[in-house]
């Protein structure tokens, strides 16, 4: 009888919690509305114009290899601090190779403040001994933004979604590409593969750093670092998890030893980040609120109105596109200038996208971004595209984190740099327009333009069955997609 009232209880107990957490971990999100952007009204989109160069230069990283080198490098060069904030790590061995550069950083000296995502960091499993030894390490500190907490579910939806890396007061990178395999190695024909883009920032002038971008980065750090949300995750090191991060660090030792002497290119690179960048007038960073619940979309206010205030052209690229009814209504026919014939969007097909409820939410709102009238394209692998980008009148790019969804606008952080360069937005164009040639024209009836050079993804009967199903489930919650 007494096991029998314990499982009754039990399941009350499990009932209430799951309505709690269904009431305050996603309804609570669909009613409250975030606050007006006071603090922006008066920011004129001039900010991020200017005439004359800056101090800063910029260099667009594309390739995954390359974009795995630069890191490396970056991070063998740092002389002082290494500040790095990421999303996700997969592991694996461009993983196991970020590890151990960060170490053999900081066994030179470099103080080392890494931030994670509390909840996707993934310092679990073959990964759980890193968190050991960077909380063992005098010259590493580790935090997590916004653990899990049970108690708290409006508390899940605020996640950090920044990637990027400081070096000294002299180099950003910053980009789409969280760390792992599918972002930096495999074959152009691997359907598996990820493209993203990084941008690597260089401060000519360390002596002058704060009139440079770099300044600004450290201080979204620190705001980032210092904030109550973010916890160290080990308060206390027991024996057990120092046996396991010198387990750990043992394996990194002989997997990096042995691919020093296999790969030596990967390692020791002399890259001239100078002899590399192009000039740019004005670079800003941009990066949403700290705060719980939906936030002010400060990201996307500056987007938007970048895009208001052009005149020529633009272009968008973006993995997952899936805004709200209120984000549509901004981007209404009247408040663009821009001739529809020179709008060009980018994003995956339901072929290349590795992520079943994003793409289904951006099948909910194809047809209003095709009666939009821009050119719509859908990219068709092999491989997915990852990356975020806005060009706007071929010289004011934008590169980051930043998703066209309600995610990225009103849930999570997110960081991008804003980059007045005519020069830097041509290299981007380029690249964007290779991607173009691999994807396939929207036409009005919402299908396919017939191109001779691109063949259509056919995608499975499951996923398509799969992405129709959840179609239906994720139109009642967009609003976290």
């Amino acid at each position: 009888m007494n096991i029998i009232k314990i499982r009754k209880t039990v399941k009350y107990i499990l009932g209430f919690y799951i309505i709690y957490s269904f009431i305050f971990g996603v309804l609570l999100f669909a009613f409250y509305k975030p606050k007006t952007i006071q603090h922006l009204e008066n920011n004129s989109m001039e900010t991020f114009y200017r005439e004359e160069l800056s101090q800063d230069r910029v260099v667009l990283v594309e390739g995954r290899y390359d974009s795995g080198l630069s890191r490396v490098n970056l991070i063998e060069n740092a002389e002082k601090t290494l500040d790095i904030a990421y999303y996700t790590l997969h592991d694996g061995v461009s993983t196991d190779i970020f590890f151990n550069s960060i170490i053999e950083a900081a066994d030179r000296g470099i103080k080392v403040r890494i931030l994670l995502d509390g909840i996707f960091h993934n310092l679990n499993g073959n990964l759980r001994g890193i968190k050991y030894i960077f909380s063992d390490h005098p010259n590493i500190e580790l935090k997590f933004y916004e653990p899990l907490n049970l108690i708290k579910p409006w508390t899940w939806n605020n996640r950090l979604h920044d990637k990027f890396i400081i070096v000294d007061g002299k180099y950003a990178i910053i980009g789409g590409r969280n760390i792992g395999d599918k972002y930096f190695i495999g074959d152009d024909t691997d359907e598996h593969i990820v493209y993203d883009r990084d941008v690597v920032i260089i401060n000519t002038d360390e002596d002058n750093v704060s009139n440079s971008v770099i300044s600004e980065f450290k201080d979204y750090f620190s705001h980032l670092w210092e904030h109550d949300y973010s916890k160290n995750p080990v308060n206390k090191l027991t024996n057990i998890g120092k046996k396991k991060g010198e387990e750990k660090y043992q394996y990194l030792v002989n997997r990096v030893k042995k691919l020093k002497k296999s790969h030596p290119e990967i390692f020791n690179n002399s890259i001239d980040w100078v002899e590399e960048s192009v000039p740019a007038n004005r670079i800003y960073l941009i990066y949403n609120p700290i705060e719980r619940l939906n936030k002010e979309p400060w990201c996307w206010h500056y987007i938007t109105n970048l895009a208001k205030n052009a005149k020529e052209s633009i272009y968008v690229q973006s993995p997952y596109i899936i805004p709200t009814k209120n984000m549509l209504s901004i981007l209404h026919v009247d408040n663009i200038s821009v001739d529809r014939e020179q709008i060009n969007i980018l994003t995956n097909s339901i072929y290349s996208s590795p992520n079943p409820f994003a793409v289904s939410g951006y099948m909910n709102n194809r047809k209003r971004i095709v009666d939009f009238g821009a050119n719509l394209y859908e990219f068709q692998g092999p491989g997915s595209t990852h990356a975020k980008s806005y060009i706007f009148d071929n010289r004011i790019s934008a590169v980051g984190s930043f998703n066209l969804d309600s995610r990225s606008t009103f849930l999570s952080t997110g960081s991008m740099v804003i980059i007045d360069s005519e020069d830097f937005a041509k290299n981007l164009k380029e690249e964007m327009d290779n991607y173009i040639d691999s994807s396939l024209m929207v036409g009005e009836d919402y299908s396919y333009l017939s191109d001779s050079s691109v063949e259509e993804g056919k995608v499975s009967l499951l996923k398509s069955i799969l992405v129709m199903i959840l179609s239906f489930v994720v139109y009642l919650f967009q609003f976290m997609l």
